[in-house]
């Protein structure tokens, strides 16, 4: 490995601190008292509070001045200075502790805990006065830092997307927005998770590799089990495993679970995924667009304390209720033609005249599929509801029940992106087992997104499933959406990357 100039500086450091008989990677762990937001926060020189505080962060800058410096920590929670004096920091008559570790053997990017008081400095900045300082980390690679100019623009020396997504790690701790990004996402979820609690449903965990894949329209990662000698599958859903509980009897459950799906990458796609399902017996897909307006006013209230949201040049207001439209009213209202009664044939020769790309593995579902997302997702800006989808488009939702050739299905379009996709789910098996059949038949033609026959699945259902309600929620998406994320990669703490060469 070649070291630059300052990694081979900070490898002298490192072994001056060892001279000094100092462990630069000490075993014990150390006692931290407040952070820096607290101290900010809450101490009030008239009180005189925070006169004996350990912090524990990341050294991000540092001044010396003669016998005196200034440095800022940063923590978890934020930065705050810290002012060393020699005096203070003595030990014995030689000032071995500031003069010889903190001036000469001490970088930006170190770890170090500090023991001290708080007071206010001349210009007003709340500081910890250092009174004793222990090295926890010695960091070996200087960070890039972030310069701002004469005029305040900020130019930050790791901006680049590809390496602050390969090197999480240091773009977390160059740029706070980001961990403030990942902490709204933990919020988000908390929130639809404490939603759905309260609702009476139940958390639960199904299997990731399966020995069948289903419950969506994907290609799957494939592996082998040795001992088993067997084929497994990374899930492409938690569908059908959910669906198995609701026939076990549980009333309501969900799952945030990790999902993979062998396809494109690009901003709104990638391979490993996080995914909410929610399965609610004895409720259809009408009465879950409700609770589903419900959850995400909620979610945004708590993010923002407004349901509206900024997303790039939008505005985006989650409060209930939203625009709904079926599919094929959407598609005729901003293509101008009505595909409703169109056979295969005809949906070909409209998408040919709407310069909408197909091929010939595409059934009729594929190609309203195509159309719809070509001509008419881009127009859905605020959250909108698609419903009553084309019975070849859903081999998992139950046949409409007043509109035939649907089914009763809803997608919920937001920032002209789908992030979620419902059903009143089908539960009359041997309908089922026809779907199946005819997912068979496309596959045969080519679709390498066709469902398989899932023969345990069907008899489950033989068993008896109650009317179900169920919905896919994209926690990525929306991610993006409520923390103003041009890139499902920014939302992802590691996305998929191509090898680093």
């Amino acid at each position: 490995m070649k070291l630059s100039e300052q990694e081979i500086e900070r490898r002298k450091s490192l072994e001056a601190l060892r001279a000094l008989g100092i462990d630069p990677y000490p075993a014990e762990g150390y006692e931290v008292t407040a952070t820096a937001a607290e101290i900010k926060r809450d101490f009030d020189p008239e009180k005189n509070n925070f006169q004996d505080v350990r912090l524990a962060g990341r050294i991000m800058s540092r001044r010396i001045m003669g016998k005196a410096a200034f440095a800022e920590l940063q923590d978890s929670t934020g930065r705050i200075q810290l002012y060393l004096n020699r005096n203070n920091l003595a030990q014995g008559d030689d000032y071995t502790l500031f003069e010889e570790v903190f001036k000469k053997n001490t970088d930006i990017g170190d770890i170090i805990g500090v023991r001290g008081e708080v007071f206010v400095t001349k210009t007003g900045e709340i500081t910890v006065r250092v009174k004793s300082m222990k090295f926890l980390a010695k960091a070996l690679r200087p960070l890039p830092i972030v310069k701002v100019d004469e005029e305040g623009n900020v130019h930050d020396a790791f901006s680049n997307p590809e390496l602050r997504y390969r090197q999480r790690y240091v773009d977390l701790i160059v740029n706070p927005e980001v961990r403030e990004k990942f902490r709204k996402r933990s919020m988000m979820i908390r929130t639809m998770r404490k939603f759905m609690e309260d609702a009476g449903y139940l958390e639960v965990e199904t299997p990731i590799l399966q020995p069948m894949y289903g419950g969506a329209a994907a290609r799957p990662f494939k592996t082998h089990h040795n001992t088993l000698d067997t084929t497994l599958y990374l899930r492409i859903a938690n569908e059908l495993y959910l669906k198995r509980l609701i026939v076990g009897g549980y009333d309501g459950v969900f799952e945030f679970a990790k999902d993979f799906r062998n396809e494109g990458m690009s901003r709104f796609h990638n391979p490993e995924f996080t995914l909410m399902e929610l399965y609610v017996a004895y409720k259809d897909v009408y009465w879950l667009m409700d609770f589903t307006e419900r959850m995400l006013e909620q979610t945004a209230l708590a993010l923002h304390g407004t349901t509206k949201v900024k997303v790039g040049e939008h505005e985006i207001d989650f409060k209930a209720p939203y625009k709904r439209y079926t599919m094929f009213e959407a598609i005729k209202e901003y293509t101008g033609v009505d595909i409703s009664e169109m056979d295969e044939a005809g949906l070909r020769e409209t998408a040919r005249q709407l310069d909408v790309p197909i091929d010939d593995t595409m059934g009729k579902g594929k190609l309203i599929d195509e159309i719809f997302g070509e001509k008419v997702e881009s127009h859905l800006i605020q959250p909108t509801f698609i419903t009553d989808y084309p019975i070849e488009m859903s081999p998992l939702a139950k046949k409409h029940r007043s509109r035939p050739g649907l089914v009763e299905r809803f997608e919920l379009i937001c920032n002209s992106k789908e992030i979620a996709n419902a059903f009143t789910e089908l539960n009359d098996p041997i309908d089922q087992r026809e779907r199946f059949e005819e997912q068979l038949r496309l596959g045969r033609r080519g679709d390498e997104e066709a469902m398989q026959l899932d023969e345990d699945f069907l008899r489950a259902l033989e068993y008896g499933m109650p009317p179900t309600a169920g919905i896919g929620i994209g926690i990525d998406r929306l991610a993006m959406i409520m923390t103003d994320s041009p890139s499902i990669q920014e939302v992802i703490f590691f996305p998929q990357m191509r090898p680093e060469k």
